[in-house]
């Protein structure tokens, strides 16, 4: 099956090449054809409209101007000519030859006598078809001689139609340049008039000269043919030629490369091959086949270092992600995590979640009981994230439950804990804590904030607010710093809602920020629930 594809696609290369060709040629021989057409039939009739013009004015050196204004005076005096009569009329025809028989003198047969021998002289060598003379007046030319053999010979004193061209060109004055025209009693003609003149020079007759072109015209037809048979045999031995040297130099070569090819992407299905029958190729074509021989060789090369690379990348990366998803359990762990917290307790309730950025994080929460009556809570978020925020924060969070389980107020708690990162932090992070004890006895939160969000509280009957607390500096930014402590009175019912910036400045796909105002109004749609249950619905908002 993957044989005749190939057979296909090869065949399909050769088709491209005879259909370029062949769309090449038959331009290429439309071209030729129309423009030898057009010279050949330019010279050809310039030729035959210059011989015209020469055999006409020899004609009209032939004949005597004064005899041919005598022999159409003396036609004027009979009863006028009318064609439809002298065709119909016999006894009309009969009266007008005799009459015009009359007028034919000794001098008027000579002349039409020179026409006819030079007519059948020039004939043999030219296809001269008509001479003739004819007196223009008015919109009416009447014929005086007319040299031909045949029975549509015109009378002496025949009249027809002048023709537009005689008028357009003043025909009398200057005759008529040579022009060819085709019409269909006597087909393709170059006819030409030249004027008669008397002793004075003026123009008294046009002597008129029609050459039959019908030769030319076959020639130029048997022209155009012959030439047309000679492209094709060119066309057909430069399309034979073209395909053998396409098997030669493309096919074959493109074939191999992709034999190769795909027995390599095979083989590399069951092992690496150093020695593949790629990397044994010997394209030598010299052009762009014999280029992408060499690239697709450097590409198998390139492709098996990258493999053996890979395969330790792979195997780092994999245990890595095994370190890594054991950091995230063991982060998970290190935070509260079981719930509820304090299930022996009826006087509070708590939850808390949180989703790092990577597999680990920077962000965590706390709260454990410092005593029987009072609860302390952590809010922070690490500068960072990944595995140093993770560190970091690992190591704060043990800082601060050590420093408040020793007794200290949220702000002696954060002093200490700052000077202690301080001291040794030639990273440069840092961490934004909020810190809370409440008394569970009386309802007092005294806290303290180290540059973190402000906390949202609710009173029993009211709504989530924002608290607008006192802030300090942020942890491990700069030692010796004081934290002030603040109080938050809180009652049967008040609910705390702690939150680190990845909350309010969460985005969505306009790159708009969830933002404070979203927040509370979130939580204030679902303010009367359980911390779970408002904490769950939040985050599905």
């Amino acid at each position: 099956m993957k044989k005749d594809n190939n057979k296909n696609r090869n065949v399909s290369i050769r088709k491209k090449s005879v259909s370029v060709v062949l769309f090449a040629t038959i331009l290429l021989s439309a071209i030729t054809v129309s423009i030898s057409g057009i010279f050949y039939t330019y010279n050809m009739f310039d030729h035959y409209k210059l011989l015209a013009e020469q055999l006409a004015d020899t004609s009209a050196s032939l004949m005597s101007a004064e005899d041919i204004v005598r022999y159409y005076n003396e036609v004027k005096k009979i009863e006028p000519y009318d064609d439809d009569k002298y065709n119909s009329d016999e006894a009309y025809r009969l009266a007008f030859d005799e009459q015009v028989n009359a007028i034919k003198d000794e001098k008027y047969q000579q002349m039409l006598d020179t026409l006819f021998i030079f007519a059948d002289q020039s004939k043999s060598r030219n296809d001269i078809q008509y001479i003739y003379v004819q007196v223009l007046e008015g919109e009416q030319v009447t014929y005086i001689f007319d040299a031909d053999h045949t029975d549509a010979q015109y009378q002496l004193g025949t009249v027809r139609p002048v023709s537009d061209k005689i008028i357009d060109d003043d025909g009398l004055e200057n005759g008529i340049p040579a022009f060819i025209s085709n019409n269909p009693d006597d087909g393709w003609l170059c006819s030409c008039m030249r004027p008669i003149r008397d002793a004075n020079g003026n123009p008294v007759a046009l002597v008129g000269v029609d050459i039959s072109m019908g030769k030319v015209v076959t020639l130029g037809i048997l022209y155009v043919i012959t030439l047309i048979v000679i492209v094709l045999l060119i066309t057909g031995l430069l399309i034979w030629l073209l395909l053998r040297y396409i098997d030669k130099a493309l096919v074959r070569p493109i074939n191999m490369l992709s034999k190769a090819a795909r027995n390599f992407v095979e083989d590399k299905g069951e092992e690496m091959n150093e020695n593949s029958e790629l990397s044994k190729l010997n394209i030598k074509t010299g052009d762009e086949v014999e280029t992408l021989c060499d690239s697709i060789q450097q590409m198998e090369r390139d492709i098996n270092d990258y493999i053996t690379n890979l395969t330790a990348v792979t195997a780092e990366k994999e245990r890595i992600g095994a370190e890594l998803s054991l950091a995230t359990r063991i982060q998970a762990d290190i935070l509260p995590n079981i719930f509820p917290a304090f299930p022996e307790r009826k006087d509070l309730d708590i939850y808390a979640a949180m989703t790092p950025a990577k597999e680990v994080g920077g962000d965590f929460y706390d709260f454990f009981l410092v005593d029987d009556s009072h609860l302390a809570m952590v809010m922070a978020d690490v500068s960072g994230k990944g595995v140093p925020a993770a560190l970091f924060m690992m190591m704060s969070k043990i800082l601060i439950q050590n420093a408040v389980l020793s007794g200290k107020t949220p702000a002696e708690a954060l002093m200490t804990v700052n000077n202690q990162i301080c001291a040794n932090n030639r990273e440069e992070m840092f961490v934004t804590v909020w810190l809370g004890v409440v008394d569970l006895k009386s309802g007092l939160l005294t806290a303290a904030n180290a540059g973190h969000e402000k906390p949202i509280v609710k009173t029993p009957d009211g709504d989530f607010e924002l608290f607008n607390d006192r802030h300090g500096f942020v942890i491990g930014g700069m030692e010796g710093l004081k934290y002030r402590n603040y109080e938050i009175q809180l009652h049967k019912g008040s609910k705390l809602f702690l939150y680190t910036d990845g909350v309010a400045e969460a985005t969505d796909s306009n790159d708009e920020l969830y933002g404070i105002e979203r927040t509370l109004g979130a939580l204030n749609g679902c303010k009367d629930g359980e911390p779970k249950a408002v904490l769950e619905a939040y985050l599905k908002d």
